[in-house]
């Protein structure tokens, strides 16, 4: 099949990957525009690495459909291998090569013609900031600068996907920052998916989100969106001063579905924090000041609370294992 810039980078059709009866993906589907950063999340053991193994061609799934850039991983490994950057989570560098002997090395194994393969590898280690450690032997270096040189390693060929498996596990804060503008750089030019547990990392790096729990996808979209889709609310806190016991009822008539979630002392001033939340996502701050100030309330603080993507997970994989503890046992089988 001839690639077409229309075609999608990734295409993921009914996948299923068992393994002696046991269901590590199970029926997932879903498609990656070219030019996007995905996040891919998941509890251990959810099938995370497993469906990065079949993306790239080193595991054979047991049935579905998987294609990169329009060509089918089973059928055409060769050319789905040519167009994928892999970064496994415990990548295995060579300890007693050089940094650029290494890129070099990889290089010529990608098909890079030798003309220009000393300019792409000058061109990755200023990317991943290297420069000052291309001479230096792989197995002296931090785990920061190995992560790096793992990376360098998956764009060096320019491939048109990458992906990544926990490309900042054991990394410093610092470490961590320099990994995410570098992820960040690739947008647009390439399409990267990205497994990590850091999930802050992934909502300030990421253009859409799949979370998958039990080998099943069971959220996807832009951070936004899951938030509407998994938790359906937004919080609000405010500090006011004055006669509160009417507050419930006038901004539930008010804001539809807005309701008081708890209620700190008063301090010294008489100002109490109110944590309020809502049904729907909608901006409600300027409704809640008005109902305030209407009720004769002084006002020192009103703020609003997102949830954030650590949030959006935990509901999302806890609601995935509540329902399926709910299915029918059919008289206690299995």
């Amino acid at each position: 099949m001839p690639e077409t810039p229309a075609q999608p980078a990734i295409e993921v059709s009914h996948l299923v990957k068992s393994y002696a009866g046991v269901m590590a993906v199970n029926d997932i589907s879903f498609t990656v525009p070219r030019g996007e950063i995905i996040g891919f999340l998941g509890p251990n053991g959810a099938g995370k690495s497993t469906t990065m193994r079949i993306l790239t061609g080193y595991l054979p799934a047991t049935s579905g459909q998987v294609s990169i850039c329009g060509f089918r991983v089973a059928e055409e490994p060769d050319s789905v291998k040519r167009r994928v950057g892999y970064m496994p989570e415990n990548n295995p560098l060579p300890e007693d090569m050089r940094v650029s002997e290494y890129l070099y090395f990889r290089g010529r194994l990608k098909e890079v013609p030798r003309r220009k393969l000393g300019s792409r590898i000058d061109e990755v280690l200023e990317l991943c900031d290297l420069k000052r450690v291309r001479h230096k032997i792989i197995g002296k270096l931090s785990k920061g600068f190995r992560q790096r040189v793992g990376i360098a390693e998956s764009v060096l060929a320019e491939p048109p996907v990458i992906i990544m498996d926990e490309p900042t596990i054991g990394l410093d804060p610092h470490q961590i920052l320099i990994v995410r503008d570098l992820i960040a750089s690739l947008r647009g030019r390439m399409t990267v998916l990205i497994s990590s547990h850091i999930l802050p990392e992934i909502e300030m790096t990421c253009d859409r989100v799949l979370i998958i729990n039990q080998g099943r996808i069971v959220a996807q979209g832009t951070p936004s969106e899951l938030r509407r889709e998994v938790l359906g609310q937004s919080a609000y806190e405010i500090e006011a001063a004055g006669p509160l016991g009417s507050l419930p009822f006038v901004l539930g008539s008010i804001v539809p579905g807005l309701s008081v979630a708890s209620e700190g002392p008063a301090d010294e001033m008489g100002f109490r924090k109110i944590r309020l939340k809502t049904v729907g996502d909608e901006e409600s701050g300027e409704a809640i000041l008005r109902a305030c100030q209407s009720e004769g309330l002084r006002v020192r603080a009103l703020s609003r609370s997102r949830p954030t993507l650590e949030d959006v997970f935990l509901a999302a994989t806890r609601r995935s294992w509540d329902a399926v503890a709910e299915e029918p046992r059919d008289g206690g089988r299995s």
